[in-house]
């Protein structure tokens, strides 16, 4: 199963990710790796928010990610959730 992980930015977010941005980059790179992160990035125009797709068995593992995630930790992230997510095509 895949679940979507939404995060909705605080203003002038581009901005103040700099400090956590190597870190947060790092958490979604061994995600990654791991197998649990498919795809991730920020919205554009306007830059409010971003979207990551995970696959596993319940919603823990993206959970999990925003728990631990600099942007979360540091308040650049001023809401997120996760919705199932049941993809028709694709998703090999």
């Amino acid at each position: 199963m895949y679940y979507i992980l939404f995060y909705k930015t605080v203003d002038n977010y581009v901005e103040k990710r700099a400090p956590y941005r190597e870190e947060h980059l790092s958490l979604a790179k061994e995600a990654y790796k791991d197998g649990k992160l498919t795809m991730a990035g920020a919205l554009a125009e306007p830059a409010d928010g971003a979207v990551l797709v995970f696959k596993g068995d319940d919603p823990h593992v993206a959970e999990k990610f925003a728990r631990n995630d600099p942007y979360v930790k540091n308040g650049l992230i001023r809401e997120w959730y996760v919705r199932p997510w049941s993809v028709v095509v694709g998703g090999e």
